[in-house]
């Protein structure tokens, strides 16, 4: 099951960093349509947040199509988004860890790491882009 977590240094409000989080974990097929989420009071509990905060996250990702309260059962994903196989994403992700492996061996920071990768991230997305 999809264990959330915050950050309350991002800036970002509580609500989308959950929303954010069922986003990428449909996105990375941890999650496909039949699955059920946590139930509200679950989340509101694991995180100690208001159980409204919950809410309006699946009620924004219900708006989205992603997910569908059903009535007395749950939370359950409906949606999802086209992408490689889990095969091709998990081939991906090893050689990523493999990268972050290195790069911490180099003795580069998390910070670091996170700023190597945003600023290629960036630099790749915008040539993209423009083309």
């Amino acid at each position: 099951m999809l264990a959330f977590h915050l950050s309350s240094t991002s800036g970002v409000p509580t609500y989308v960093q959950i929303v954010d989080q069922v986003r990428q974990a449909i996105r990375l097929r941890r999650l496909e349509p039949g699955d059920r989420l946590p139930t509200v009071r679950e989340v509101a509990s694991a995180l100690a947040i208001n159980p409204n905060t919950v809410l309006k996250a699946y009620r924004e990702l219900e708006h989205e199509r992603l997910v569908e309260g059903r009535h007395g059962q749950g939370t359950y994903v409906v949606g999802s988004f086209a992408g490689p196989s889990p095969g091709t994403l998990d081939g991906l992700r090893a050689r990523l860890e493999t990268w972050v492996d290195r790069a911490l061996a180099a003795g580069l920071s998390p910070e670091h790491i996170r700023a190597v990768v945003d600023t290629t991230l960036h630099r790749l997305l915008d040539v993209e882009e423009s083309a």
